[in-house]
Formats: C-alpha cells, sequence, structure tokens
C-alpha cells in the first residue's frame, strides 16, 4: 500500500512531529476547518492501542486519533466506529468529547483519523493518579463508572442512529471466533491455555438477555474526571470496540480491571481499585443492577472472557512493539503481562459456580 511520508515504518521517522505528517495535515485541516496561525502537534500517549495526539492552531486545540502503526488486525482500531459513536451518544447521559472531524482518506496521514474536542478533564487511570483522590472521591469515582456504564447500556441504540451499529444476536459466539483468530494473528509464542479457555467458554456460552450499545474496553484508564469533582466523570474516551452486543461483556471488562484484596490483580491495573475507598466489585455490580433494574446472572463467563480478550490485546501490543511499531514508551513489560492473566482466567474458571467452565 502506498502511504504518505508519516506512515513510513521506522521508529525515527516518526519521531518527527510526534509522528504525524504536518506538510500533509496542515493544509487538510486548514481545508476542513479554516485553522489560523501554525499547526503543532504533540503526542498525548502511544497508548496500547491507538496514538493519541494533542493537535493545535492559535485558537483551538482537539484530539487526533488514528491507528497503531505497522500491523494492525482486521477489523480493529476502526476510526469510522469512534467518530460515529461518539457522535450518536452526544446529547445523552454518557458523557463524550464533541465528535469533529473523520477523515478516511490515508493518502493525508497514511490511515484514517478523526478529530475530537479536547475535554479538560482529569486522568485517574494509575495507582499513582488514583492515589491523589480522596476515599471518598475513589468512592464516588467508582460507583459514577458503574452508573456511566448502566447509563450506557440504557440508551436505545436506534434514537441515537446507532441502530445498525452491529448485530447483537450471537455477539458472544462472534466475539470467541474474533479472539481466536486475532491470538493466531498476533501471537509470539505457544500459549496452549488460550485455546483450553476458549474451549470452556464455548461450551459455556451463556444466552444473552441484555442487548445494546457495547464499549467494549470498560476501566478508569479509559474515563476523565472533573477537575473540580474528582468524584464525576466528564467524559468516557476509547470507543474502538464499540458495537452492538451483550450488554453484561462491558460489565466482565470493568469487574476484570476492577482489582480486589485477597485476588491476583490485572497486570495492567495493578491494585488500582485496591486503594482505600473505591467500591468492591460485589458493590459495583450491584450498582450496576440496581441502576439498570435487572438482575444479572452468574457474571463468571464474562469475567472469564474478559481476562481472556485483554491477554489477546496485549498480545497484540507485544508485537506492534516488538516490531517496532509503537510511539511513546509503556511497553516495554507488556508481553509479560498475558501469561498472569490467562492463568488467573484459568484459576477463576476452575472456581466457579458455572460447571461447563470447570470441566
Amino acid at each position: 500500500m502506498t502511504t504518505s511520508h508519516a506512515e513510513a515504518d521506522t521508529h525515527a521517522d516518526r519521531e518527527d512531529s510526534a509522528g504525524v505528517d504536518l506538510t500533509a495535515l496542515a493544509p487538510y485541516l486548514d481545508s476542513a476547518l479554516g485553522t489560523s496561525g501554525e499547526l503543532t502537534v504533540s503526542l498525548i500517549s502511544g497508548g496500547r492501542s491507538n496514538p493519541t495526539y494533542r493537535v493545535a492552531d492559535a485558537d483551538r486545540t482537539w484530539v487526533l486519533r488514528r491507528p497503531p502503526y505497522g500491523h494492525v488486525l482486521p477489523s480493529a482500531h476502526d476510526m469510522k466506529r469512534e467518530f460515529t459513536v461518539i457522535r450518536g451518544l452526544a446529547g445523552t447521559a454518557v458523557p463524550v468529547p464533541e465528535a469533529v472531524l473523520l477523515c478516511e482518506d490515508k493518502a493525508v496521514l497514511g490511515a484514517p483519523f478523526y478529530l475530537m474536542e479536547l475535554v479538560d478533564g482529569m486522568p485517574v487511570g494509575t495507582v499513582e493518579q488514583a492515589s491523589a483522590l480522596t476515599p471518598d472521591d475513589r468512592r464516588r469515582l467508582g460507583l459514577d463508572l458503574a452508573d456511566t456504564l448502566a447509563a450506557l447500556h440504557g440508551v436505545n441504540p436506534d434514537a441515537v442512529g446507532l441502530g445498525s451499529f452491529g448485530r447483537p444476536d450471537g455477539y458472544l459466539e462472534r466475539q470467541l471466533d474474533r479472539w481466536s483468530r486475532q491470538w493466531e494473528a498476533s501471537r509470539t509464542t505457544d500459549r496452549p491455555e488460550v485455546s483450553v479457555l476458549l474451549d470452556k467458554l464455548r461450551r459455556a456460552l451463556p444466552t444473552s438477555h441484555f442487548p445494546g450499545i457495547v464499549h467494549g474496553d470498560v476501566k478508569l484508564d479509559n474515563v476523565l474526571a472533573s477537575r473540580d469533582d474528582a468524584g464525576k466523570i466528564v467524559a468516557v474516551l476509547d470507543w474502538e470496540m464499540a458495537t452492538l452486543g451483550d450488554t453484561l461483556a462491558d460489565v466482565g471488562i470493568m469487574l476484570s480491571f476492577w482489582d480486589q484484596p485477597g485476588a491476583v490483580d490485572n497486570p495492567v491495573t495493578k491494585g488500582l481499585a485496591r486503594l482505600d475507598g473505591f467500591p468492591t466489585r460485589a458493590e459495583l455490580l450491584d450498582r450496576y443492577a440496581t441502576q439498570r433494574r435487572i438482575e444479572i446472572p452468574d457474571i463468571d463467563w464474562y469475567t472469564v472472557f474478559a481476562d481472556v480478550k485483554i491477554a489477546v490485546i496485549l498480545e497484540g501490543i507485544n508485537a506492534r512493539h516488538a516490531q517496532g511499531n509503537t510511539v511513546g514508551g509503556g511497553f516495554d513489560d507488556v508481553g509479560d503481562m498475558v501469561g498472569p492473566l490467562l492463568q488467573r482466567a484459568l484459576d477463576l474458571a476452575a472456581a466457579s459456580a458455572v460447571s461447563e467452565l470447570r470441566r
């Protein structure tokens, strides 16, 4: 594929202008948005997924999101998907940035990208960031995450123009097939436990009862808290895996990232939710169910699946990093996270009340 200069697959090339070709981006944005003054770009985060940049002219500042550099798995990192869902959710009870501009022309930056509003919020996704909050703030923030997720799952997709955003029927089966393919496409080492876990999940596949809009990556690292009220979420970010499906899959992801005393931490969050004040998993689940006014069946299947899915995603990131196709830091230990997540999933399955998971 012919690409722009910015897409050259060497780390050195991507160091210039934070990896964004300003000679191509500046005239495009001037034509589309009418920019003023010199355009500047800086890397916000290389991300363990989509590189994210701050783009500014003399008067305005935006956030630019694009797919990772190098090998990208089929159907992953869909910029149009992210843009479509945040545009659809504008005006709902789910706080999202304003969708500004979608560019599907790969001739500009070598890949599709989009611009969104820069929300003035506070990141709370690491132990260090959350430690700056009071215990009361942390408790309210955790409960607001459950409330926000319940609000998302209560949105009628047809009412916000997302009725054709995905197919809830057969969602879980397709997810197992998808992550199996993703593993085979990106694995850097043999891990037979992946096949074991996928077989268990297929045998124990639950019946879906709660279709709706699924975020796909629910964790504190994907929200911003208010600078005036740290217990309040002002933006939900990173919608690249959003679709229509079984909303309990989001609950499983949220719980996977919600570390608990006496349990093995998710290696991504590193004990984040064990900080004093954060609600327990049980409190989070109860809050979510109360807000949705539903009774949740056994959640073990969804939490085991979440650990497997996260492990596969991390393996893909590890593979890109090994190829030199990541920007920014924080990638050196990603490969080491895969094994512990898979072992945690095996342990949870072995102790589950769901007999098919124990087999």
